[in-house]
């Protein structure tokens, strides 16, 4: 039995975690979540996104977390 059946395997990408904390209420002015800053369309798909798209999305939130913490004061 040869080990090089190894190399016909497809890498699979890596999962990414949904950002939820289980906060969800959402900003109107904003339409993000309070809680993760994500918009209702990228909670309610996010497991059929790909992991670059989601990455993305990630990349986002930081910036919206601190518009919303501005926001509440």
């Amino acid at each position: 039995m040869s080990l090089d059946i190894i190399s016909f395997v497809e890498p699979q990408p890596a999962s990414v975690a949904s950002p939820c904390v289980n906060v969800c209420t959402m900003d109107k002015a904003t339409g993000w979540c309070l809680g993760c800053a994500r918009t209702i369309r990228e909670i309610s798909n996010w497991s059929a996104k790909p992991a670059d798209e989601r990455r993305a999305i990630l990349a986002a939130l930081p910036g919206r977390q601190a518009e919303l913490a501005v926001r509440k004061g």
